[in-house]
């Protein structure tokens, strides 16, 4: 048997990049790397080569939403974001911005929208939640503030519109450093109440 080209390793990657993108979407597994593994053993291709990077994945998620998901998709992500902002105007006073699925377009019936919420202690949020009757679970996400630093948060999760909204609660001057996005290793993408707007009106 030949040896595999780089060509050869680059079709394997992106078949398991579309197989893995189909695992996210149908079975609302969240973690890329748990997807993507269990895309490769589907399709029987385990080497290393065959592993796509994780935003590979992510594009191939997009693609998927853009080929498949068609108007209904860009309807449903419009309600996320219209959730979003309602839920950023609620949380106002802790200079909330949007992360992840919600922002980038990737999001699908299993995605939550995840907010950063700033405050010198968490308490805040469950009280100004409080003071809205609406109720509420708490989590802890731990998230990579340096590629040698794992720092744990508290989140508040709630429904508001029909959506779940994750709200992870950062120190107030956590606004100056995103931490890093599992998916590339860089500074997560942060959205303002503006821009989830001008996104809104596109």
């Amino acid at each position: 048997m030949g040896k595999k080209t780089a060509s050869d390793n680059a079709r394997a990657r992106q078949m398991v990049a579309q197989e893995a993108a189909r695992i996210i979407i149908n079975q609302g597994i969240r973690d890329y790397r748990v997807a993507k593994v269990k895309a490769a053993e589907r399709l029987g291709l385990r080497s290393r080569g065959s592993l796509p990077r994780n935003a590979e994945i992510e594009r191939a998620v997009a693609d998927h939403h853009k080929l498949f998901g068609g108007d209904t998709h860009v309807n449903f992500l419009k309600s996320l974001r219209q959730s979003a902002l309602a839920a950023m105007e609620l949380l106002s006073t802790f200079t909330p911005r949007l992360v992840g699925p919600v922002l980038n377009g990737t999001a699908d019936q299993n995605s939550a929208v995840n907010l950063h919420v700033f405050a010198d202690n968490a308490e805040a949020i469950a009280t100004r939640l409080t003071s809205l009757d609406i109720p509420y679970r708490l989590y802890e996400r731990r998230l990579k503030s340096r590629r040698d630093q794992t720092d744990t948060f508290a989140g508040f999760e709630f429904r508001h519109e029909m959506a779940a909204i994750q709200a992870t609660v950062f120190p107030i001057d956590g606004i100056r450093q995103a931490p890093l996005s599992p998916v590339d290793g860089r500074p997560m993408e942060r959205a303002d109440l503006k821009r989830v707007q001008g996104l809104l009106d596109l």
